[in-house]
């Protein structure tokens, strides 16, 4: 077994949702654990995060949600786009909630759960506002809504919208979250009452109060990482991951060398080189080593001496000693130094979301409780 694996403080996820919580309050808290929690896994993420105080958890798609229910999870989980209408049956089963926004779907969701006796089903109704990914256009969802309230196999739950850009123009944010307002106007008008509204991802429920409105949507957050550094300004977030591996081969090599596919580039001195089994196959990205990326070694900080290969890296520590066994830090702290997600999204000209969410299933995952 390779000495690699991803380290997750569950303390710091418990943390995250709860400093996030008294922030938006009196919104409550929706955690998610889509894409396996952000690369932090999905089930240990969500039972976290419920202790930190998450009301309600999101997925993406229904086997996520399918997990967390056999996982013992209670709580209401939204599925945050239209899956096939062939899931539909294990949505009804296993009681998520689907987020909605086609007439053809909404006629489906009813079929299904009159069939299963489990209505009315409760549905929420997406609006879109500017996102323009997925949802109804204010006009065609008024339609709908009515659709869904004239219909005794369903219940108008909540009406959603998504906001695109609310790390990064609070002007457009303002009229997304205006427009979902006036859409639940309409609806009070109309006699059509929904429990829940909700709009806000981490950026608009740290920085924008208005986009709280009942529930938040929090992501990135709850595993401590912010869309922006400005984002949340106050707010103490944790980072839950650490991407940990070992020195398994050390060599001494004289300047001139080479090291690693493509012999990209020279050693400017005798340099010790450690070798060390993380590879592009595991979620490290190959154009880091050319553009400045660094691990951690002993506490201090250590340049990639070549290209980062599919299983395997090899890392510059000069005269530096180091030694097989050494603990290697890809993301995360040792000692006084940190490498961050943000880091590496900087470097690479991407975003944290992608960064963490790219780690696969060969690194397995290390749980622990922290004292964050």
């Amino acid at each position: 077994m390779r000495p690699s694996w991803i380290e997750v403080d569950l303390d710091a996820i418990e943390s995250n949702v709860r400093a996030i919580r008294e922030r938006v309050y009196p919104a409550d808290v929706c955690a998610v654990v889509k894409a396996d929690g952000y690369g932090h896994g999905d089930v240990a993420a969500a039972h976290a995060a419920i202790a930190g105080g998450a009301t309600w958890l999101a997925v993406a798609l229904v086997a996520e949600g399918v997990r967390l229910r056999e996982s013992g999870v209670e709580r209401p989980i939204l599925v945050l786009s239209e899956p096939l209408i062939e899931e539909l049956n294990a949505v009804v089963e296993w009681s998520l909630t689907p987020i909605v926004y086609r007439a053809s779907f909404i006629d489906a969701v009813a079929e299904v759960a009159a069939r299963a006796g489990a209505t009315p089903y409760p549905v929420h109704l997406k609006v879109d506002t500017g996102m323009h990914r997925v949802g109804a256009d204010p006009t065609t969802a008024i339609e709908l809504a009515r659709r869904i309230d004239a219909d005794d196999r369903l219940v108008l739950e909540g009406i959603a919208t998504h906001l695109s850009v609310a790390e990064t123009d609070g002007e457009f944010t303002a009229q997304q979250v205006t427009a979902l307002a006036r859409f639940r106007d309409t609806l009070d008008e109309e006699g059509i009452d929904v429990d829940f509204v909700h709009a806000a991802n981490t950026a608009a429920a740290l920085d924008h109060p208005g986009a709280r409105f009942d529930f938040v949507r929090i992501g990135l957050g709850i595993y401590g990482l912010r869309p922006s550094p400005d984002t949340g300004i106050g707010v103490d977030l944790v980072s839950a991951m650490r991407v940990v591996s070992a020195v398994t081969f050390v060599q001494r090599l004289p300047v001139g060398a080479r090291p690693s596919y493509g012999r990209v580039r020279a050693l400017t001195r005798p340099s010790t080189v450690a070798t060390v089994p993380l590879g592009y196959a595991d979620g490290i990205p190959r154009r880091l080593s050319a553009l400045g990326g660094e691990v951690l070694i002993r506490g201090r900080r250590y340049p990639f001496a070549g290209t980062v290969t599919m299983d395997q890296v090899v890392v510059d520590v000069g005269d530096d000693p180091v030694e097989v066994g050494d603990e290697v830090v890809f993301i995360g702290r040792q000692g006084d130094e940190e490498v961050t997600a943000t880091e590496w999204a900087d470097l690479l000209g991407t975003i944290n979301y992608e960064v963490v969410c790219q780690f696969g299933p060969r690194l397995p995952r290390r749980y622990f409780k922290g004292e964050s």
